[in-house]
């Protein structure tokens, strides 16, 4: 018997599928250069939101969506890699690794890339800040590094949802949509009624205040 749970709440879901579009429209403006240099300091605001906003909403979020439901030890992630355990309702070990590796390359690339100046039409907003030095080493990592490590963690992201197709024979993708789960087992539900959505709008709203707030450190 098959039970239809509520894993992921609309909250993570819109996350999840508004990260994945900036991600694109980022990688495509950095590639463009020129003027679209100018939208590709936008979006950075926007990532920067959505990442604060995820952070929190990992704390007070959906059960499924809280860090504290997808923090496994070294032990069960390698039982999990040698095929045994059953997959969790949520993120699985492996998954749950992926996660957290995404978060932290995306935060740092963000974070570098307020700290950055091309020294021609790109200089984030926290450059007087810091030492020139710094500026430098943000650049470099901007440019050279952080953008390689996003794509390959984005490439192992999609080859876990094709094995997880081909393989495995479930997808990922359709409970991201609809926010359900078929599951072998009852598991408890995440919250994702009227006020939990009205709070995640709250928290929503005041980290794209803070981004707003960021983006203009470098006016003063």
């Amino acid at each position: 018997m098959q039970h239809t749970v509520r894993v992921w709440d609309l909250p993570t879901r819109l996350f999840h599928w508004s990260l994945a579009a900036t991600t694109i429209a980022l990688v495509a403006t950095a590639k463009l250069g020129g003027n679209a240099m100018e939208w590709h300091l936008r979006l950075g605001y926007v990532m920067l939101a959505l990442l604060v906003f995820r952070l929190v909403w990992g704390l007070v979020g959906g059960r499924w969506s809280r860090f504290a439901s997808f923090l496994y030890s070294p032990t069960r992630l390698w039982r999990y890699l040698r095929g045994g355990g059953e997959d969790d309702v949520g993120h699985s070990p492996l998954g749950a690794l992926s996660v957290f590796a995404l978060l932290a390359v995306l935060l740092l690339q963000v974070g570098s890339g307020l700290v950055s100046d091309d020294e021609i039409a790109f200089a984030g907003p926290l450059t007087r800040f810091v030492p020139g030095s710094v500026v430098g080493q943000a650049t470099w990592y901007h440019k050279d590094v952080g953008q390689y490590l996003l794509y390959a963690l984005v490439g192992l992201h999609l080859l876990a949802i094709l094995f997880y197709v081909l393989v495995r024979k479930r997808t990922l993708v359709r409970p991201m949509l609809g926010g359900d789960k078929q599951l072998p087992r009852p598991a408890s539900p995440s919250r994702d009624d009227i006020a939990s959505r009205a709070g995640a709008a709250v928290v929503l709203a005041l980290s794209g205040a803070l981004a707003w707030w960021v983006s203009g450190l470098g006016a003063f």
